[in-house]
């Protein structure tokens, strides 16, 4: 029956920030068929797997700024974190969407995607990964995300 398929889409995404430069986006995109004992979200290694993309992309070390999710402070994830010298994380306050420019991207993504009726959780995935692809050019609206936290790149100077 058309509109009925099983399955869903997890997405995690990191805005990449550096004085100087464009805000860059790095995302990872999960299907889930549903499966008899297929997790429904993404695990440790498909973080893992986004920050080690990014480092490659970035060539450089990252601090990663994290929510409170439980997959981010699992002893898993604190594992993988800790063998990547390269790789520094600070979590947000326990509730701080407003802090987190990431929320900001997805509520865009979620905008762009209100009125849209996809037949198959393929044209779904589709849609949204075209969606992402374009954001990764609009550097004005990824650095907005950040402006719009009221946070900035801006170090004052050091005596």
């Amino acid at each position: 029956m058309p509109g009925r398929s099983r399955g869903r889409l997890s997405v995690a995404g990191l805005l990449c920030f550096r004085p100087g430069l464009h805000a860059r986006l790095c995302y990872r995109l999960r299907r889930h068929t549903g499966r008899k004992g297929e997790r429904r979200s993404l695990g440790e290694t498909d973080y893992i797997r986004l920050l080690d993309g990014a480092h490659q992309l970035l060539k450089a070390p990252l601090i990663v700024v994290w929510d409170r999710l439980s997959t981010h402070n699992s002893k898993t994830m604190k594992a993988l974190v800790a063998g990547r010298d390269w790789l520094t994380v600070v979590l947000l306050p326990g509730y701080a969407p407003d802090l987190n420019p990431v929320e900001g991207l997805w509520a865009h993504i979620k905008r762009s995607l209100a009125n849209l009726a996809a037949r198959t959780l393929s044209e779904l995935e589709t849609r949204l990964r075209r969606r992402l692809k374009a954001l990764q050019y609009r550097h004005g609206i990824l650095d907005g995300f950040l402006a719009g936290t009221g946070l900035t790149l801006d170090r004052p100077d050091r005596p």
